[in-house]
């Protein structure tokens, strides 16, 4: 950093300008937590400047022998964190991973089944705007009307469509995973079980969730969603490692390997599995236990205290770090309600909801999470003042149409004032770590 501010002082000032609006802003984004410094650092190491194709012991380029011995150690750590049997450390994201174990398990036209969009999915789960969606013939579940997945229904499906994969998991979903209930219906019609918990991995990391990891033939996450580590994503899978593929005999960690290299990616991105096995080995650490603890925790005080302020918690809570909201009922949309907060420093993003009658890019919906305000150490009490704040601005905010509002600047300044003292009051890790003292600016490189 020293050496930024010296060569290039426009780029380095938008770097410190990020550092100071992370650490005063008040971020309940369901879909990111904060890196460790250590985390960063590595990432930012001279194994970027890597080549090698391929895996440890079999690499398509010299010169790899501590990365080989660095992918290694991250294989082995996400094994033990998970209680895997094997890992592929390799995929750039969970998007990526998840194409790459349909490709490995399906072929074009076969059937896929996974949760709807608007019922909390994610796009590669057959959205028709995925590749997932067009590439295979895509069927999706949904919801009972208590919100919760329709199992009912789902055993409906597959004895009806007989999908070769069946995918559990969600990115908008606040109860609780039934993974083996999942594993019981995909076993009626024979088909593989990928379990997605980008969401949820620190949480069956700690276990506060129920694991799929020795229960879906596959399992697939990001890495910093909510384990603190880089972009990034993962793949696992427990007893059935050896379980053969759809040609009856190659088994499924050997179409993992393969799936991710040569078939969909290319080169990996050696300090970002480094950063990886950093970000594993901290989420064995006791500390990330007490803070999966107040992930759950604060996610169920923040549902109630907006439940009390009048607002409608869809499924009437959550069992995770995820809070979804219906913002209707203020006379609002989720783009407008997310635009208000963001005004006054709170982030939240808009989120479309089950019936929801509104564009994507608009929603009914907010999407809370509470794993950056965990990491932060704050509890119940501090769950208070966040839904208070919250209520605050939606309730001042008057929308004009589905995408402009007006709301009083002085409450803007207000609540911005607020955020900021409970920010410094909580503040995250990255801001001294990053900061360059003034005196080292302009040092020479």
């Amino acid at each position: 950093m020293v050496s930024l501010h010296h060569t290039d002082p426009e780029l380095a000032g938008l770097l410190d300008a990020e550092v100071t609006q992370q650490n005063s802003t008040l971020a309940m984004v369901a879909s990111a937590s904060i890196a460790d410094p250590s985390v960063l650092a590595v990432g930012g190491s001279a194994l970027s400047n890597v080549t090698a194709e391929g895996y440890p012991g079999a690499r398509y380029h010299p010169g790899a022998q501590q990365f080989d011995a660095v992918e290694n150690l991250a294989v082995e750590r996400a094994k033990h964190l998970f209680g895997a049997r094997y890992a592929n450390v390799q995929p750039h994201s969970c998007s990526s991973a998840n194409l790459a174990v349909l490709a490995a398990l399906m072929r074009p036209g076969d059937t896929l089944l996974g949760l709807d969009l608007d019922a909390g999915g994610h796009l590669t789960h057959g959205s028709p705007a995925s590749v997932t969606g067009r590439h295979y013939h895509a069927v999706s579940y949904g919801l009972d009307e208590s919100g919760r997945i329709d199992y009912a229904r789902l055993t409906d499906l597959v004895l009806e469509h007989r999908p070769r994969v069946l995918i559990a998991g969600a990115s908008a979903y606040p109860r609780l995973i039934d993974f083996a209930r999942f594993r019981a219906i995909a076993d009626i019609a024979g088909a593989y079980l990928l379990a997605d918990i980008s969401h949820i991995a620190g949480l069956v990391a700690a276990g506060r969730h129920p694991s799929p990891v020795d229960v879906a033939h596959i399992t697939t996450t990001s890495t910093y969603k909510q384990l603190g580590g880089p972009r990034g994503g993962l793949i696992l899978s427990g007893r059935e490692y050896k379980t053969p593929g759809p040609d009856g005999r190659t088994p499924l960690h050997r179409l993992m390997q393969r799936a991710v290299f040569p078939q969909s990616q290319g080169t990996p991105s050696p300090a970002s599995i480094a950063a990886k096995a950093r970000a594993f080995a901290a989420a064995a650490e006791p500390a990330f236990q007490e803070t999966a603890r107040l992930i759950v925790h604060n996610a169920r005080a923040l549902a109630q205290e907006l439940s009390a302020l009048g607002h409608r918690i869809l499924t009437g809570g959550t069992d995770n770090h995820m809070v979804l909201i219906d913002v209707t009922d203020f006379g609002l949309s989720g783009v407008v309600a997310e635009r208000a907060l963001e005004e006054c420093g709170i982030l939240a993003n808009r989120n479309r909801i089950p019936g929801d009658t509104k564009p994507p890019l608009v929603t009914s919906g907010l999407r809370l999470g509470t794993n950056i305000l965990a990491q932060r150490g704050m509890d119940a009490a501090q769950m208070r003042v966040c839904a208070q704040l919250l209520h605050t601005v939606l309730a001042g905010t008057t929308a004009q149409s589905d995408t402009e509002y007006r709301i009083d600047p002085a409450l803007v300044a207000q609540v911005r004032a607020e955020v900021q003292w409970l920010c410094s009051r909580h503040p995250l890790p990255i801001d001294t770590a990053h900061r360059v003292p003034v005196s080292l600016i302009g040092v020479g490189t």
